[in-house]
C-alpha cells in the first residue's frame, strides 16, 4: 500500500512539472508571436507583465530627428532646391524695401474674335486690364504679416463698332492681410486673406454685384513653376445676378511656368463652377518677352467658359486674343 502511494506521488509530481513546463512555453512563445506582429492587447488583463511588455514594444517611440528628415524629404520633393529663393530673411527684406505702390496682377490690353465662327464687328473686342496694389504696412505686424489694397480693373471694348463703346467694366477692389510662407530660410510663397467687391458699375437691369471672402495661396515650385489657387465665399447681393456663382464659380487654380531668364512664361487657370460636375472655365496664356531689361511681354490668351464678363456672364465665350502685358516684377502679393 505505501508503495502503490508512493508511486502515485511522483506519477502526480512529474505531470504537474509537465504541464508547468508546457505553461511557461506557451506563454513564451506567445509574447515572441505578437510582439513581432500586430497584437490586440485589449484582450489581455490591464494588470498583466505580458500586456504591459506587448504595448511598449508596439507603441512606436517618438524620433525628432527622424521626423524632420521626413518633412525635409517632403519639402524638397515638392519645391527643389532654389539658390533665388534660399534665402528668405533677405527676400522679406527687399519686399519691404519695395516701393508700397505697384503692379499687383498682369496689366494687359489684348484684341481678338470668337473662335470657330467668321470675324464681325459683333464678336470680335478689345479687353484690357488695369491692375495695381498698394502695401499699407511691411512685415512688422505681428506673424510678419503685411496688410495691403487691390485694385483691378477689367474692360470688354467694343473697338470695332461705331463710336467705340464699352461693353462692361468690372471692378475689383480689395483689401487683405497676407504672410510669406518660409520654411528653413528657403521662401515657399504666401497665404493670403481678403475681402472683395466686385461690379460692373451699371443701374437697372444691367447692375452686376457681389462680394467675396477669399483665401489665396501662392506657391513656387521647383523656382520655374508657380502654383496659385483662390476658394472664396461669395456674398451675393445683386439683384441681377443672384446664379453669379453658377457660372463664375467658387473656387481658382493656376500654374505658370517662367523659362530661364524669364523670357517665356506660359499659365492656365481653371475656375470650377457650382456643382459637383468637372464644368469649369479655362484660361490659357502665353507670353513672350520683347526687351531683356523690361517686364513687357507680347501676350496670347485663350478663353473657353463663362463669367468672363459680369453684365453677360451667363453667356459662353471661346476667344483667343492676342496683344501685350506688363507683369510685375515679383511675386503678384504685398
Amino acid at each position: 500500500m505505501k508503495r502503490s502511494r508512493l508511486i502515485f506521488s511522483l506519477v502526480g509530481m512529474l505531470l504537474l512539472s509537465v504541464g508547468t513546463a508546457k505553461s511557461q512555453q506557451s506563454e513564451i512563445g506567445y509574447q515572441h508571436e505578437y510582439t513581432n506582429e500586430t497584437l490586440e492587447t485589449d484582450s489581455l488583463p490591464n494588470d498583466s507583465v505580458l500586456n504591459q511588455n506587448v504595448k511598449k514594444s508596439i507603441i512606436p517611440k517618438y524620433d525628432p530627428q527622424r521626423l524632420e528628415e521626413q518633412t525635409d524629404k517632403i519639402f524638397s520633393s515638392l519645391f527643389g532646391e532654389s539658390k533665388k529663393l534660399s534665402n528668405a530673411d533677405s527676400i522679406i527684406n527687399k519686399l519691404d524695401a519695395l516701393p508700397p505702390f505697384g503692379i499687383y496682377k498682369d496689366n494687359f490690353f489684348i484684341v481678338g474674335t470668337q473662335m470657330f465662327t467668321t470675324p464681325t464687328r459683333w464678336n470680335s473686342d478689345a479687353k484690357f486690364q488695369v491692375s495695381i496694389r498698394h502695401r499699407l504696412t511691411n512685415s512688422t505686424l505681428p506673424f510678419k504679416t503685411y496688410l495691403y489694397l487691390t485694385y483691378t480693373q477689367k474692360a470688354f471694348w467694343d473697338v470695332f463698332k461705331e463710336s467705340f463703346p464699352f461693353r462692361d467694366l468690372n471692378y475689383n477692389p480689395a483689401v487683405g492681410i497676407g504672410k510669406a510662407l518660409v520654411y528653413k530660410n528657403r521662401l515657399l510663397g504666401s497665404i493670403a486673406l481678403q475681402f472683395e467687391h466686385e461690379s460692373n458699375g451699371k443701374d437697372g437691369i444691367d447692375s452686376r454685384s457681389w462680394n467675396k471672402v477669399t483665401f489665396a495661396s501662392t506657391f513656387i515650385l521647383h523656382e520655374h513653376w508657380m502654383l496659385e489657387s483662390e476658394v472664396w465665399i461669395p456674398i451675393v447681393d445683386g439683384e441681377g445676378n443672384k446664379d453669379i456663382v453658377e457660372y463664375s464659380g467658387w473656387a481658382n487654380m493656376s500654374l505658370e511656368y517662367t523659362s530661364p531668364n524669364k523670357q517665356y512664361i506660359l499659365g492656365m487657370s481653371v475656375t470650377k463652377r457650382k456643382g459637383w460636375n468637372l464644368n469649369h472655365n479655362v484660361t490659357l496664356q502665353a507670353a513672350a518677352r520683347i526687351f531683356n531689361d523690361s517686364n513687357q511681354f507680347l501676350f496670347l490668351e485663350y478663353y473657353n467658359g463663362y463669367g468672363e464678363s459680369m453684365l453677360d456672364y451667363k453667356q459662353h465665350r471661346q476667344r483667343l486674343r492676342i496683344g501685350f502685358v506688363i507683369k510685375p516684377n515679383f511675386m503678384n502679393f504685398f
